[in-house]
Order: C-alpha cells, then sequence, then structure tokens
C-alpha cells in the first residue's frame, strides 16, 4: 500500500511540473512576440522622427536662405535710398516747405507796394514770406521755407491798372515784377502773356506735382475770384492725401462755387487788395449811336412768349378828330458794358438745348474741351469728353460757357474768349437765371433780378 501511495505523489509532482514547463513555454513565446512587435514599433517610429528631421532640416535651410536674401534686399534698399537722398540733396522731412501758387490776374498785391515798382516787388515778396511763416509754421526745430510762383498776363494787367487809377505808368507794374523776382530765390512772378488756358494749366499743373511731394507740407492757391478752378478743388477736398493740404488764398471774396466745395479760405489784407480793379469807360464809347445786339441768353430761350401783333404802316397818316399830338421820345441809347462791349450774338437751337441741359453731374459736357480743347486737365476733369457735339450743341456749349463770367471781366482782350462779359440772362429788363454769376455792374442799368441774389463783390 505505502509503494503505490508514493507513485501517486510522484506522478502528480510530474505532471504539475510538465503544466509549469509549459505555461513556461506560452510566456516565453508571448514575451519573445511583445519584444518583436516592441522592436518594429521602435524602427517605425525612428523611420518617421528620421524623416521629419530630415524635413526640418530643409525648411531650416530654405530659411536661412530667405533671411539671407532679405537682408540683402533691404541693404541694397537702403543704399538705393541713401544715394538717392545723396544725389537729391534732400532727407525726409528736412526740406519742408509751402508752396504758393496765384492767379495774378485776379489777386493783386496792395496799391501802395505796386505803385513803389521794384523795392514795392521786393517789399511784397519779404511781406509775403514772412507772412506766410508766421501763419503755417511746420516744426519749431525745422525751418519752414516758402516757395511762391505767380502766374499773369503783365500787359493787360498793367493796361488795367492804369485805366483803373491805381498806376500812372504802365512800366512801373514791370519794375514791381521785377523787384519780386530778385528778392528770394523761389519766388517767381511769371509773364504768361493774353492766354487764359496757360496761366489756369500751369497752377494746376504745378498744384499736382507738389502734392505728390512728400516734402509740400501745404499749397495756398490764390484762385478766390476765379470760379473755373472750383471743380478740381471740389475733386481734391474729397482726397484725404491732400484735403489738410491745400487752403485757398483769398484776396476779393470767395466765389461761391468755391465757398460750397467747404474748403479752408484764409487772406493777408495787408499784401493783397480785397477789392477788384475799377473799369472806365473811355467818353467816346459811352456815346456810340450803335452797339451789336444782345446775346440770346439762356432765360430768352426757355422763356416762351407770344409774338405781338403785326404793326400795318400806311403811306398817308390818317386824320383823327379831336386827337392830341403825341410827344415821339427820341429811342435810348444803347448800353454800352464797357471797353469790350457787348459779346456777339450766338444762335441757339432750342431742342439742342432741351437735350443737353438733362445731362448731370459728370455727364455734363466739357466746355473747355468742345470750345477750344483738348482739355488740359485731362482724365482729372469732373466733365465728359467722349462725346462727338453736333453744331447745334456746340453753340449750346457756347451759351452755357457764355453763363460764367470771365475774370478780366470788359479788360479782356481775348478774341475768342469763350466767358461772358455781362450778364446774358437779361431778358425785357429782368435777369432770369436762378444762379446768376455775374456783378450789378455787369447787368444793364435798371435791371430787375427775378432771384435772390449772393452779395457783390
Amino acid at each position: 500500500m505505502a509503494s503505490n501511495d508514493h507513485g501517486q505523489v510522484g506522478g502528480q509532482g510530474l505532471t504539475e511540473f510538465v503544466d509549469r514547463y509549459k505555461r513556461y513555454m506560452q510566456q516565453k513565446e508571448e514575451t519573445n512576440e511583445f519584444i518583436r512587435d516592441l522592436l518594429v514599433y521602435a524602427d517605425s517610429v525612428e523611420s518617421n522622427l528620421r524623416e521629419e528631421n530630415s524635413q526640418l532640416h530643409q525648411l531650416l535651410g530654405n530659411t536661412r536662405l530667405d533671411l539671407d536674401d532679405a537682408t540683402k534686399s533691404r541693404r541694397d534698399l537702403q543704399l538705393r535710398l541713401r544715394d538717392m537722398e545723396t544725389r537729391l540733396g534732400i532727407a525726409p522731412d528736412r526740406n519742408p516747405y509751402v508752396m504758393v501758387l496765384i492767379d495774378g490776374d485776379g489777386l493783386l498785391f496792395k496799391e501802395h507796394l505796386v505803385r513803389q515798382g521794384a523795392v514795392g516787388g521786393r517789399k511784397a515778396a519779404d511781406e509775403l514770406r514772412k507772412a506766410v511763416t508766421e501763419k503755417f509754421s511746420y516744426a519749431e526745430e525745422t525751418p519752414i521755407e516758402v516757395v511762391a510762383e505767380i502766374v499773369a498776363n503783365v500787359s493787360g494787367l498793367s493796361k488795367a491798372m492804369k485805366r483803373d487809377g491805381c498806376l500812372d505808368n504802365e512800366a512801373t507794374l514791370y519794375d514791381f515784377v521785377s523787384g519780386f523776382n530778385q528778392a528770394k530765390a523761389p519766388f517767381h512772378f511769371v509773364d504768361l502773356g493774353y492766354s487764359k488756358d496757360a496761366a489756369d494749366a500751369k497752377l494746376l499743373c504745378s498744384a499736382r506735382f507738389h502734392l505728390r511731394n512728400f516734402n509740400c507740407k501745404l499749397i495756398l492757391m490764390g484762385v478766390s475770384h476765379d470760379v473755373t478752378y472750383a471743380p478740381y478743388l471740389d475733386h481734391l477736398i474729397h482726397d484725404e492725401t491732400f484735403k489738410q493740404r491745400i487752403i485757398v488764398l483769398e484776396g476779393c471774396p470767395t466765389v461761391q462755387d468755391i465757398v460750397s466745395t467747404g474748403i479752408t479760405i484764409t487772406s493777408f489784407k495787408n499784401i493783397f487788395r480785397s477789392d477788384k480793379l475799377r473799369v472806365h469807360s473811355p467818353q467816346s464809347e459811352t456815346t456810340q449811336a450803335a452797339s451789336p445786339p444782345p446775346s440770346v441768353s439762356y432765360a430768352a430761350i426757355t422763356q416762351t412768349k407770344a409774338s405781338p401783333p403785326p404793326q400795318i404802316t400806311l403811306p398817308i397818316p390818317l386824320k383823327r378828330a379831336n386827337t392830341p399830338a403825341r410827344t415821339v421820345k427820341p429811342p435810348t441809347p444803347a448800353w454800352n458794358p464797357g471797353p469790350r462791349g457787348l459779346d456777339p450774338l450766338i444762335q441757339v437751337n432750342s431742342v439742342a438745348l432741351e437735350r443737353l441741359k438733362k445731362r448731370k453731374g459728370g455727364d455734363k459736357l466739357c466746355n473747355n474741351h468742345f470750345l477750344r480743347g483738348p482739355c488740359t486737365k485731362g482724365d482729372e476733369c469732373d466733365f465728359e469728353h467722349n462725346y462727338n457735339p453736333t453744331k447745334d450743341e456746340k453753340n449750346v456749349i457756347a451759351l452755357f460757357a457764355r453763363l460764367s463770367p470771365c475774370t478780366k471781366g470788359q479788360d479782356c482782350d481775348i478774341d475768342n474768349c469763350i466767358y461772358g462779359h455781362h450778364c446774358p440772362s437779361v431778358v425785357n429788363g429782368i435777369c432770369s437765371h436762378p444762379h446768376c454769376k455775374f456783378r450789378v455792374d455787369e447787368h444793364p442799368p435798371g435791371t430787375k433780378f427775378k432771384y435772390p441774389r449772393h452779395a457783390d463783390w
């Protein structure tokens, strides 16, 4: 019995050992499999890291190239800027200046200055520079320069000033201009002769040039008397870049069209006249027996009136009983507005007139372009250029231009001047234009006005 029990115990120990061995081998196999999987995963991670590292090295290399290129470009730009500043003789904000642009046919210096000739010209330049510097100082540490350009028809202006009585000799104005030019290097008084278009174009081109110059801090434009500058000024003040850099310099009160733009207006009352030249008509012209027929006006065409009944003239006067004799008044002499006289008649087709009246805003035709063309303002003009008007339409355009007064009035000696030299809107003694721009003395004596007027200047 004892041997059998011992055999049973020995058999159970062997079975247990075999089971443990199997479990060990299974665990070992699992461990080996885990290690193989771990090695595969580690190899995959290492491969990915190597690939990412390679990409980062490539990006770093490209970034270094970009940085080197940017550094080189910046240095090149610095060298070019320094070279440009050296050649131009300027540096940013080290040469600020105020530009004074004056239409000398309308903005006139005080009489006491002009009468002094060359001495007065130098005084006028000094006073103008001093007034601008005191009123528009730019920075305390940087002195500001004043540059002045005046354009005018010196010959025509000297004659007008002599007729006005503020000059005894026309040569005095030439002496004044010479003195003005001699006073300061950047001061120029330019005689442009009889071309009004040349004066307008020169001032506007100068304004555009200086507004694009960063050293130009301000532009004073002495054009308060001339309505033709209003569209250009209106265009400028709607540009935020230029709005704060342009001011109208006033002599005689500014025309309403410029005031309506909202532009800033200033004046130097001790330097410039606040009144216009007076017009004196020669005695021989006031006693002329006949004058040209009055021009057809805008008001005359738009008003429809019945024709007067026909009059019958008999070869032998009829006798009337108890009819008192009537005194026949002599005909009233035709009105003569001044030296230039009345503008010639413009025949206008009413259909063409109504057609062009319907064009509004920027669709309106440019008077200068179609009457004298091409327009000196080019693409910056606010009116239409791309149009082919008929002959009748050109007559209407000429009529519209007549509604704007010529800045020289009766002193104008330009034969083909397109502007009006007296009001063309007077019909039967009544001015019917709602926004008449002519002064009272540019209407026939006794003219009544259908609409309220602004104060004359």
